[in-house]
């Protein structure tokens, strides 16, 4: 009897063991079998001159990624994003050139276990590049009708990579929208001009971008700059005035010459792109010929790419309020040598600003185009959008 009830017992605890811990046994291999997810990443690992854009691939087949990161070896994020359900990841934008990159992504299977995979790559280093020169300058104040222009030392075939390459913020937070002149600049510019006061940061992300085939652009800098006052000047031709308007409100009048007959001023918004305290204007260089060649025309604020300036003007004598004597430009009365601020043309030197707005109207001559400075306001939203 002994014997059997040891038996017995001996195979109850036997019987009833086993079961308890081939139920644990499963239950602990479940947790501890490897993740079904497989992590694919292309480029492969250490890989060398990788194209910037379209080569970085992350997927997960069998699983969900669930954690993506990308970095040069600087410790900068790449951002980008989860997409198709889980099963890929693609960047926000293309890559920086000749820079490696650590790529470390995890998914997770059905059961939630984890699968990584780390690698790391090296873009490749262009052979031939370009910049985009820029204006206005870092931490620099403009008037409200300044635009951010680039321009590209090589022609752009890739418009679209360039232009989302180029980011632009405001504040307070206004829509901005870029146009292309030709396939070499790029302007960007609000529907309407700069509320006074906003504050422009821009990021120029182009090192890496394949602006042409086999062209890179080689800058990554970031740059802001400030909106100051309002001021809008309106020429009008037919009176010989020009009213300045200071945040909304009148604060001068002032006479001047505008273009003579057979060469008259452009109608249209302009910005004052330069400002030159004495300069020399010669009429061979606009196609003039010899017309006219003065060494110390005072006070001079350029309109146009093609040479139309508010200038002073100390040899007319006393056309200005009167009658239009000028090739072109806009004449306000001034002294030789453009030393005094007191002149009409010295007080409106003196108070105006890169970026600030001149409009002429009333001229017998046809509207500025665009692209002649920095007069995309003469053209409309819709347009400058398309």
């Amino acid at each position: 009897m002994l014997s059997g009830a040891a038996l017995l017992a001996v195979a109850a605890c036997g019987g009833g063991g086993g079961a308890n811990a081939g139920d644990g046994g499963e239950d602990t291999a479940d947790k501890n079998a490897p993740s079904a997810a497989v992590v694919t990443i292309a480029p492969k690992d250490g890989a060398k001159s990788v194209a910037t854009s379209g080569a970085l691939k992350i997927s997960a087949d069998k699983g969900k990624l669930s954690e993506v990161e990308v970095e040069d070896s600087k410790g900068n994020p790449v951002p980008g994003k989860i997409t198709s359900g889980g099963t890929g990841w693609t960047p926000a934008h293309h890559l920086a050139a000749a820079t490696t990159y650590k790529v470390h992504a995890v998914a997770k299977d059905s059961e939630g276990r984890a699968s990584a995979k780390d690698t790391t790559f090296t873009t490749l280093t262009p052979q031939n590049t370009f910049i985009g020169q820029f204006t206005p300058e870092d931490g620099s104040k403009v008037g409200v009708g300044m635009p951010f222009s680039v321009s590209f030392t090589r022609g752009i075939t890739d418009p679209e990579a360039v232009e989302k390459a180029i980011q632009i913020k405001t504040e307070p937070s206004v829509p901005v929208e870029g146009h292309w002149f030709g396939n070499d600049r790029l302007d960007f510019r609000p529907e309407k001009y700069w509320k006074a006061g906003t504050k422009v940061t821009v990021k120029l992300n182009l090192d890496g971008v394949e602006g042409r085939p086999g062209v890179y652009g080689k800058q990554s800098k970031t740059l802001n700059f400030t909106i100051g006052r309002s001021q809008v000047s309106t020429v009008d031709a037919k009176t010989h005035q020009m009213t300045v308007v200071r945040d909304g409100k009148r604060i001068k009048k002032i006479p001047i010459t505008a273009g003579a007959p057979g060469t008259t001023t452009y109608n249209g918004q302009m910005v004052i792109s330069e400002k030159l305290q004495v300069t020399r204007m010669n009429g061979e260089t606009v196609g003039f010929g010899g017309e006219y060649d003065i060494k110390d025309v005072p006070h001079a604020m350029r309109l146009s790419t093609s040479g139309t300036f508010i200038h002073g003007n100390y040899w007319a004598g006393g056309v200005f309020g009167n009658t239009n004597a000028s090739h072109g430009c806009i004449g306000l009365s001034d002294v030789r040598g453009g030393y005094s601020k007191k002149t009409p043309a010295g007080w409106f030197f003196d108070n105006s600003m890169i970026g600030d707005v001149v409009v002429v109207k009333n001229s017998a001559d046809k509207n500025i185009q665009p692209e002649n400075g920095f007069n995309g306001w003469n053209m409309p939203w819709d347009e400058w959008k398309a």
